[in-house]
């Protein structure tokens, strides 16, 4: 009997200090995994160095916020985007999740499950107005923000400092200046001044978007490139088809035989003195040669009715599911500060779209430059073959490779697009 009252003393002076253990603990503003707000976070970038970048940053939001526990997600790019689509048909959203702009971000806006981001962008305008204005346009859909845009991205001519230099080749400020400097460089020895991999139809697409936007107004873009009125027969198209082809009399027959990333290759080697590209392919410039190079927007088109300032470029951003936590909110607040921004591009070399991410401290000397175009464009314009429908980028992209190599005409391009668009409105 001694020894079975010693066990009970045993027993409860255990518990009784267990029960102190937690009581303290809750004192000092601990809290079990049951006690805590859950947030699901789901991105796509399962490899180095964004994996561990972000394990970080979750990692320091849970210690500022103890009651919070984050679940993190990850896979590549395409089954990340099949993953998503399944997760908004089901209405399992994850809280926090990342997302491309404009068609992509629109498809699951008109799921409804997105939530509104307007209200709380306008109660923390310390946090939003630190965000390149231009970008918020590919998550805005009818005056409504659904996305903050993060990484950045941006279409221009990459061109070869040097050959410019000892040719007195200015950089082009107009589409007629630019026609000058590549007809200059022809007279100098470079049979093809500007080279592209036209077998990509995607490159084909990146030129055609970015020249409708310069000759066409925006709001007759907006209308055609959406399938229930797109009809298509402005006389812009026309015209943006004729300034394609003439760009394509300058980049020889190697062009038409050629991807891009030959094409790439050949201006990393200081073989072609321009080539259109993007400014995440910096780096792969940099790798492949040590050619001094800059960059030119695509020059403003004279008498055009478009934007002669946007930029073609669709920023990715992070989106909040419609039912997640205010605990959410503030996690998206903390992905897109200036200091998670900072550390980012320092540790990743991506350009980003928060004002005092990238810095010479952050970056180097020529992706400041790149930066600096994105800043002073007026608007950002979308992929062309992401913001229509695929089978008009599809007629686009075939016409464009027979109008290189004198197959067809703007105008039987035109035909088939209106034929294309037509089937579209009536379906």
């Amino acid at each position: 009997m001694k020894k079975f009252v010693s066990f009970l003393v045993v027993i409860l002076a255990s518990s009784m200090f267990l029960a102190a253990c937690s009581s303290s603990n809750e004192s000092n503003g601990e809290s079990s995994d049951d006690d805590k707000v859950v947030i699901d976070f789901f991105h796509r970038w399962p490899n180095e160095p964004r994996k561990s970048f972000y394990d970080e940053k979750i990692a320091e939001f849970e210690k500022q916020h103890p009651n919070v526990k984050i679940n993190v997600d990850s896979v590549l790019n395409d089954s990340y985007k099949e993953k998503i689509k399944v997760l908004v048909s089901n209405d399992d959203l994850p809280d926090v999740f990342t997302s491309w702009s404009d068609t992509f971000a629109a498809n699951l806006v008109s799921s409804d499950r997105i939530m509104e981001l307007n209200e709380i962008m306008a109660e923390d305008t310390e946090w939003s107005g630190n965000i390149i204005e231009s970008q918020y346009a590919g998550f805005t859909f009818d005056d409504v923000t659904y996305g903050i845009p993060f990484t950045v991205d941006g279409k221009a001519f990459f061109y070869n400092k040097q050959i410019f230099e000892e040719n007195n080749i200015e950089v082009p400020r107009s589409y007629d200046e630019l026609i000058d400097a590549l007809d200059q460089l022809k007279k100098a020895g470079y049979e093809t001044p500007l080279v592209e991999g036209l077998t990509n139809g995607w490159a084909i697409s990146h030129y055609m978007g970015t020249i409708f936007d310069r000759v066409i107004a925006n709001d007759v873009l907006i209308k055609d490139y959406n399938v229930e009125t797109g009809e298509y027969t402005d006389p812009g198209y026309i015209r943006g088809l004729e300034i394609f082809k003439e760009l394509t009399t300058y980049m020889g027959d190697v062009s038409t035989a050629i991807d891009h990333e030959a094409a790439r290759n050949m201006f990393a080697a200081g073989e072609v003195p321009v080539l259109y590209m993007q400014f995440a392919e910096v780096g792969y410039v940099q790798d492949a040669g040590d050619v001094e190079f800059g960059f030119f927007n695509f020059p403003e088109v004279e008498d055009g009715d478009g934007r002669p300032k946007s930029l073609t470029g669709a920023p990715e951003g992070w989106m909040l599911s419609k039912n997640a936590p205010p605990e959410a909110v503030e996690f998206l607040k903390f992905l897109t500060s200036e200091e998670t921004a900072k550390e980012f591009t320092k540790a990743d070399g991506q350009l980003n779209a928060i004002k005092g991410g990238v810095t010479e401290e952050t970056s180097n000397p020529t992706s400041l430059e790149a930066y600096q175009i994105i800043l002073d464009a007026s608007d950002a314009t979308p992929w062309f073959d992401n913001a229509v429908d695929i089978s008009i980028a599809d007629v686009f992209m075939r016409g464009g490779q027979e109008l290189a190599t004198n197959q067809t005409t703007p105008e039987e391009i035109m035909a088939k697009v209106q034929e294309a668009a037509a089937k579209l409105r009536n379906q």
